[in-house]
């Protein structure tokens, strides 16, 4: 039976659908998380890591608090890169395996194409760059045995995200104002965890771009959560420079996940389907009414 350590997994919204993922698959799972102890402490890490001997290491802990990080970019780059840098030399010194969750925020830069896993990163804001640097530490340190998995615009049960918050909004208001000019990959997190899990067990190491197929704006996001959660209320486009935010977000940051599909052997599932899964079974009992954009 294969180990799993999830750093994040009891309360994490990726860590909770990997702890059910992996547990499903029949692997042994442990988690570890800020509540548990000081992960930036390398003897409660290695400590931690020790008393669980995983086989593998999943690290979804990340400061993902975009906006504050440009107030605290001492904090987000302890969190963003010397965790995993610590990770990777824990690791390196057994045989174990560390996947490392990293994020589309890293392509910045004007683009209209998807990008790929070699595409040269522009990051545009603090978390964005500590995060790519939490990525270089890994591959530097730990090239053969470690997995940089690229993802984006999360939902799922479990915690709060976007999708969630849209649809509260709307319960309350007969209409919102949602940014249409940043275009991404929305990405359902039970879809990430089995492909995390596929890349866990073949060991694939290097980068990969693990998001659902397709591409959306957060307003097209938010009117397709609205219309399937049956809700009246209206979504209205607006620009970026009308919702003004402390960090730069990338303009395009769709992942390109051909390589993921040529793994699995066919293309990751739309997210427009994936998220009618997740709103039927999160929001929707029996009947389903019809909504309106």
């Amino acid at each position: 039976m294969a180990k799993a350590l999830i750093l994040g997994g009891a309360t994490g919204l990726l860590g909770q659908a990997l702890t059910a993922e992996l547990t499903h698959r029949g692997w042994q799972v442990a988690t570890l998380g800020r509540g548990d102890g000081n992960l930036l402490d390398p003897h409660f890490l290695q400590a931690s890591i020790d008393a669980t001997l995983p086989d593998v290491i999943f690290n979804t802990v990340a400061w993902t608090a975009v906006d504050d990080a440009e107030d605290h970019p001492d904090e987000a780059c302890v969190l963003n890169r010397t965790l995993p840098d610590s990770l990777a030399r824990i690791v390196a010194t057994g045989n174990g395996f560390l996947m490392h969750i990293s994020t589309d925020f890293i392509f910045g830069g004007r683009n209209d194409s998807p990008r790929k896993e070699e595409d040269r990163p522009h990051p545009a804001s603090v978390y964005a760059s500590t995060k790519l640097a939490g990525e270089q530490a890994v591959m530097t340190i730990l090239p053969e045995r470690s997995c940089i998995v690229r993802t984006a615009w999360l939902f799922g049960p479990g915690r709060k995200n976007f999708v969630d918050t849209i649809i509260a909004a709307c319960k309350k208001r007969d209409a919102i104002n949602v940014v249409h000019d940043q275009v991404g990959s929305p990405t359902y997190t039970r879809d990430l965890a089995q492909w995390c899990a596929i890349l866990a067990e073949k060991r694939a190491n290097g980068i990969w771009h693990a998001v659902n197929s397709g591409q959306a704006s957060w307003c097209d996001l938010a009117c397709e959560a609205v219309t399937l959660a049956g809700e009246s209320c209206r979504v209205e486009p607006i620009n970026s420079s009308q919702w003004p935010q402390k960090a730069k977000r990338p303009t395009f940051s769709v992942l390109d996940n051909t390589k993921l599909a040529t793994l699995l052997g066919k293309p990751p599932r739309p997210w427009t389907q994936a998220l009618r899964e997740y709103i039927f079974g999160a929001y929707l009992s029996v009947d389903h009414k019809g909504g309106a954009c």
